[in-house]
């Protein structure tokens, strides 16, 4: 049994689009629409317990998820949701003790995310320019207790002569033009690494794809996630009126080896094998004129 006590991180939860993520504190009182509650009042109390207003309505105390953090830490950014997030775990094979590399942490919704899943052997490092979002960022990580395991570094990938990490697991990109570190990409992850990048827009998936193939990557694959809910109440379900639509388009690709370059001295070596058998041909073969001198000669 999980008692609640001081300083616990707690769900205020009334129905799917009513409810309040806190961290109790003795003196703190929260005003809702159903009335207030005193986050003295869920002091020892078990998780899943109820907690009722002043207007005689309740809420159940929840223990946060990760999904929980998600949809309620600050946004400077626009977010990635949880929709998005389980498939890029699932699809890149993203473990405990994985190093990941993030470019473009935003507001810390992806990094936090998986920092939950390679923890505690693995290590996110997540880099951007803007510090105002970084600021943002930093209180997410704090707040969903993800910080111990992220790097955030204020860093312009782009127009690094070095990369910072290398021998990387995953890489996650999401930046309005993600094509333009896919070089930079290329050496930190490991051989076979997986890279995903978040697109808003067709346009991008074009130029990324295009950029992954010249930088020698497979497995190119490119998706949108549609969250449908369902209200199912006895006698009368059906579809929800209210649902995630479209958020982002998301391009996959791993790491490849095309040795375009044994096939380019290949060719060379073809070329210069072939000059080399002319020589000798030539050599060998006596000419018309030393033919005709000779035979005058037997004369």
């Amino acid at each position: 049994m999980e008692i609640i006590k001081q300083n616990s991180p707690v769900l205020f939860f009334f129905n799917s689009s009513k409810n309040w993520l806190v961290k109790i504190s003795k003196k703190e009182v929260l005003h809702t629409h159903i009335g207030i509650l005193k986050h003295a009042d869920a002091i020892g109390k078990e998780y899943g317990s109820k907690l009722f207003t002043n207007k005689d309505k309740y809420v159940y105390l929840l223990k946060p998820t990760m999904y929980d953090y998600t949809m309620k830490i600050k946004h400077g950014t626009q977010i990635v949701y949880p929709k998005d997030l389980g498939y890029i775990v699932a699809r890149a094979g993203i473990q405990n003790g994985q190093k990941i590399v993030e470019i473009g942490t935003g507001s810390a919704s992806l990094s936090s995310f998986v920092a939950s899943i390679v923890k505690p052997r693995g290590h996110v490092y997540t880099f951007d320019v803007n510090e105002n979002f970084m600021k943002i960022a930093a209180k997410n990580l704090k707040k969903c207790k993800m910080e111990k395991y992220v790097t955030l570094q204020k860093l312009d990938i782009k127009t690094v002569k070095k990369v910072p990490v290398e021998d990387v697991d995953v890489a996650l990109i999401d930046l309005g033009d993600p094509w333009t570190v896919v070089p930079q990409v290329r050496k930190m992850l490991k051989g076979s690494g997986a890279v995903f990048a978040i697109c808003p827009t067709m346009n991008q998936l074009e130029k990324l794809t295009m950029a992954f193939i010249e930088n020698e990557f497979t497995d190119i694959e490119s998706t949108e996630h549609i969250l449908r809910t369902i209200d199912a109440r006895e006698g009368k379900t059906r579809h929800s009126f209210q649902g995630i639509g479209h958020t982002t388009y998301l391009c996959f690709a791993r790491k490849a080896f095309f040795d375009r370059g044994s096939k380019k001295k290949s060719k060379l070596k073809s070329k210069t094998d072939e000059k080399k058998a002319t020589k000798k041909t030539t050599k060998k073969a006596p000419s018309k004129t030393k033919k005709a001198k000779s035979s005058s000669k037997s004369k």
